[in-house]
């Protein structure tokens, strides 16, 4: 009878409690180590906007926590606006359902189920000198936290990160007094060169609410929503977010009632910005053993498209099943969980940073032939969920080109 491994995960959000929960059905020992109990998540600031897509949600059922069936909590498409001299307006429908959960929600109840099923979680503050001893501790360390000492374990791999500072100044946001759109789905916004709204239908403790996700382009009219604190003038910043939405983003503004919309509360408001970026994918430690990087200590993306958490999810799943069916923790089981999971994660990542730029010419293309035809705009829709099939046609002009023909 094969020994079960001992493995230790740096990190509790989806990337370390997925594939806490999935080594957990299979009874191998793990200690999950986080710097916040589930109850300063729970009763914190907004996290996230964080959208799941049909494969996370399998995942989800795969390992008994899909708390919010996505029957009742989710959506059916992406209606898409792209402002301009001739405005463009498509939507294009998922072959199966996404949905979006404050993760205020989400992260306790999945630690409560990991901990029920026997899982360790250790809450303390880590630095960089606890990397070694934590790696004796256990056959294995994988690092899912993205921020703090341990990002350093990873290089920056500068060929797959072509940004060295943010692209955008983000504000997100859940709000009342927006109708959901028809058929209820996410609206995807773009004011050229000023930036991009993500209206998201989201589940929180108030209720379903509608997360405003702005991401705003350095210098562009927008900026401002992402500078201005909210909480110096509540109102005021509620009637700047009105004023922006009517100038720049008017397929959601139709939707609002100015009697009603207000932020569902002061802590339900994230601002700041992020650099994406792409890291090295395992460490050799000074001891000899390996640590592996997952989720957002690998990858972090601009949340323009809503791949970071899919992305790590599928991390933590091709590292669950490597673990389950390796025989030791080396470089050659680093090099096969990396080759594993790179089409879908580096896919998300490189498709992100396309979207971040000023549009190519093939992109422009793609978006005037979802308007045209919209078995391209499903298409294009449904490949949120497969982001290696998505930068496939998107990678270069030539792949648009092709695929575009095919489909005409």
């Amino acid at each position: 009878m094969r020994t079960l491994p001992d493995i230790g995960i740096v990190g509790a959000g989806i990337a370390g409690l997925h594939l806490g929960l999935m080594l957990r059905q299979h009874d191998v020992p793990v200690t999950i180590y986080t710097d916040k109990p589930a109850a300063a998540l729970a009763n914190g600031r907004l996290l996230n906007s964080v959208a799941h897509h049909a494969p996370t949600i399998k995942r989800e059922k795969a390992l008994g926590v899909h708390y919010w069936p996505v029957e009742q909590y989710g959506y059916s498409c992406h209606h898409h606006y792209v402002g301009g001299p001739r405005p463009l307006v498509f939507r294009g429908d998922f072959d199966e359902w996404s949905s979006a959960i404050d993760y205020r929600l989400y992260l306790p109840k999945l630690t409560e189920a990991f901990e029920e099923r026997g899982g360790q979680l250790e809450v303390r503050m880590l630095q960089a000198e606890d990397v070694e001893p934590l790696a004796e501790r256990h056959d294995l360390l994988v690092v899912a936290a993205g921020r703090g000492a341990f990002a350093s374990l990873f290089p920056r791999r500068p060929e797959l990160s072509p940004y060295e500072r943010p692209q955008r100044v983000l504000s997100v946001g859940t709000y009342r007094g927006i109708a959901y759109s028809e058929p209820k789905g996410v609206t995807i916004s773009a004011s050229p060169g000023h930036g991009e709204l993500l209206e998201i239908p989201m589940y929180t403790a108030a209720g379903f609410t509608t997360a405003l996700l702005f991401e705003n382009v350095p210098g562009g009219d927008l900026e401002i929503l992402g500078k201005r604190r909210y909480d110096d003038d509540p109102k005021a910043y509620e009637r700047l977010v009105l004023d922006k939405l009517a100038t720049h983003h008017p397929r959601t503004f139709e939707r609002v009632d100015p009697a009603q919309f207000e932020l569902t509360s002061p802590l339900d408001i994230l601002q700041g910005a992020l650099t994406p970026t792409v890291r090295q994918d395992y460490a050799k430690l000074p001891n000899g053993k390996y640590a592996l990087a997952i989720g957002d200590v690998h990858t972090v993306v601009d949340p323009v498209i809503g791949q970071g958490a899919n992305s790590a999810s599928h991390s933590a799943w091709v590292t669950g099943e490597e673990i389950l069916a390796d025989y030791g923790f080396d470089e050659l089981f680093c090099r096969r969980v990396a080759a594993r999971r790179a089409d879908v994660v580096l896919g998300a990542a490189q498709w992100t940073n396309l979207m971040l730029a000023p549009p190519p010419e093939h992109l422009l293309r793609m978006f005037g032939a979802m308007d045209e035809n919209k078995a391209i705009a499903d298409e294009f829709t449904n490949n949120f969920d497969y982001p290696d099939r998505q930068w496939r046609i998107l990678a270069t002009a030539e792949r648009t080109g092709e695929f575009l023909a095919r489909r005409s």
